[in-house]
């Protein structure tokens, strides 16, 4: 049986302003966003989650709202589940070695990046920029962290969000990229995809790696993506074969030359 998790929204999104934030926007100084519910009623979910000895999996944009999450989590025991801190798109210093614990996993999505900026830099400042979307400096502090999508809201495609979060820029975009101090390295981008994507759904045990006694889920794509000299050539790339528990579920051609 496989164990999800109680999906709560603890805040809104940047675009309209209703992440919530511990100080207010750059461009709105009297807006802080919205809590989308009051402290007794995410303490009263998350104690029935407990009850059930369920995890809870919270959409927490803005710092405050992660805060929020945080010091209620703090008040009730763990499970034997992760429960998941989705987005976490602005960051305080002092919020993440709260994050780094390994009942806690940070659910983050790459590609926002791309779909982001360069207007978040207006909603948020450069005070509050170092610190967002700040994918290395969660990996470095010993935060579980695993990639995804968000899709329908961005595209559901891997490679886009792994070269997101390698160049920190969209397809076509010639700049260095946005805070390029939180450029992830192919190795690391790929690692988020893989091996951590089986994390926020604990079937680390069974997936997320090609070793011996899992699932053998496998892609194989048309070039090699840590011989590629530019990560411009992920947008290239092409899906020559899937494979599902052992069995070849698609192959492009059987005569297709793998570049390995």
């Amino acid at each position: 049986m496989q164990i999800g998790a109680v999906k709560i929204f603890a805040d809104g999104a940047f675009g309209r302003r209703t992440a919530l934030l511990s100080e207010a926007y750059h461009d709105a100084p009297n807006s802080f966003g919205e809590a989308m519910y009051s402290h007794d009623e995410l303490s009263d979910i998350i104690r029935k989650a407990r009850e059930l000895s369920m995890p809870i999996a919270v959409h927490t944009i803005g710092d405050k709202a992660l805060e929020n999450i945080l010091d209620l989590l703090d008040q009730f025991p763990a499970v034997s589940h992760r429960d998941r801190l989705i987005h976490v798109q602005a960051l305080r210093k002092d919020l993440i070695p709260r994050l780094a614990v390994p009942t806690r996993i940070a659910d983050i999505q790459p590609r926002f990046v791309v779909g982001d900026f360069p207007w978040v830099e207006e909603r948020l400042g450069p005070e509050r920029l170092p610190l967002a979307y700040a994918w290395k400096t969660l990996m470095e502090s010993n935060v579980i962290c695993a990639g995804g999508s968000d899709s329908p809201v961005e595209p559901v495609d891997p490679l886009l969000g792994i070269h997101a979060a390698v160049t920190r820029k969209a397809p076509g975009d010639t700049h260095e990229g946005w805070n390029v101090k939180e450029k992830l390295s192919m190795h690391d981008a790929f690692k988020l995809f893989t091996k951590m994507g089986a994390y926020p759904t604990n079937e680390e045990t069974i997936k997320g790696t090609i070793s011996r006694g899992k699932l053998a889920d496998m892609t194989v794509y048309s070039h090699n993506p840590f011989k590629m000299e530019d990560p411009d050539e992920l947008l290239h790339t092409d899906i020559e074969m899937t494979i599902i528990g052992g069995d070849i579920q698609y192959e492009k051609s059987t005569t297709a030359k793998i570049n390995m």
